[in-house]
């Protein structure tokens, strides 16, 4: 068993990012640590025309799901795709084929070369990232999106609440996730099992996977709590990002205190594989808005 992977759950509208992020991980992955990349299966054959073959393992989304004996086989599949694909993110430690894993996303690319230590501390136990999000909420409140913050927090309360954990709130976000399958487990054993339930019962849009992750590892303690902040720089919105570099950032820049970034697909579009579903309408009055963000981002 390996003592950390890394990890990414795509799908065919991703695999033009996919393709960005692999071919950062072949010049910025220095210690060769296994990359296992998951897409349903009828994405495999496209995966492999759009990807190619080299450079990481596939298996299967259905495979995944089909580790966890308890939940039936067909389930994911009635439920909105971002919150299954969440779940199968979540799931994956399952299949036995590492300790912990670096969950990444397809929007993700690496700048600069990384080796275990800067997942994993000298004894073995991963990082986690964990911190309490004041600096983007101070960002959020100073551009007037003061909803940003009130529905994160709103999301906090609700999961430490579920867990009975009383204190401040942390958040285990951005991508990517350090993950440990000792966690995974405490939440299962602890919670899910306790209460008939399982990850696709327990993970919705009010109680997002991430948080908790974050608050079983705050409750049960599966793991020494090491806190790092995160891994990479995230643009959240368009507006953030087209604000960041009108103040001089860069991606040379970031390599100081960042391994990677992250440009969110919900406003990049440009890397979209395949056809859009939105009606011409639709898209012009998306790419206004995105125009007029960008102007209210110099106010």
């Amino acid at each position: 068993m390996n003592d950390i992977v890394l990890y990414c759950k795509s799908y065919r509208r991703d695999f033009l990012r996919l393709k960005r992020l692999l071919a950062s991980l072949q010049v910025c992955n220095s210690d060769e640590i296994p990359f296992y990349v998951s897409t349903p299966k009828t994405d495999q054959s496209l995966l492999l025309e759009i990807v190619g073959e080299a450079g990481y393992q596939w298996v299967s989304d259905e495979e995944i799901i089909a580790a966890n004996p308890r939940v039936e086989t067909g389930k994911y599949r009635g439920m909105p795709g971002g919150l299954a694909q969440a779940i199968v993110k979540s799931e994956f430690w399952r299949l036995g084929l590492c300790q912990n894993y670096l969950c990444i996303d397809s929007d993700s690319v690496f700048i600069r070369k990384f080796t275990k230590a800067d997942f994993l501390a000298v004894d073995g136990y991963p990082y986690t990232v964990l911190h309490q999000n004041k600096e983007f909420f101070q960002l959020a409140t100073n551009r007037g999106h003061l909803k940003v913050e009130q529905d994160l927090r709103a999301e906090s309360e609700r999961v430490k609440a579920l867990l009975g954990r009383v204190g401040p709130n942390y958040y285990c976000a951005p991508a990517p996730f350090i993950w440990s399958a000792k966690v995974w487990d405490s939440l299962d054993r602890e919670y899910l099992k306790p209460n008939g339930l399982t990850l696709w019962d327990a993970v919705t849009p009010q109680y997002p996977e991430t948080l908790l992750y974050g608050e079983a590892l705050l409750q049960y303690q599966a793991i020494p709590i090491r806190a790092i902040e995160p891994l990479f720089r995230i643009y959240h919105y368009d507006w953030q990002f087209s604000l960041s570099k009108r103040l001089g950032e860069t991606q040379d820049k970031l390599k100081q205190n960042f391994i990677g970034v992250i440009y969110q697909s919900n406003w990049e579009s440009e890397l979209d594989f395949g056809a859009s579903n939105k009606s011409v309408l639709s898209r012009l009055v998306k790419r206004l808005k995105r125009s007029l963000r960008h102007i209210q981002s110099y106010f």
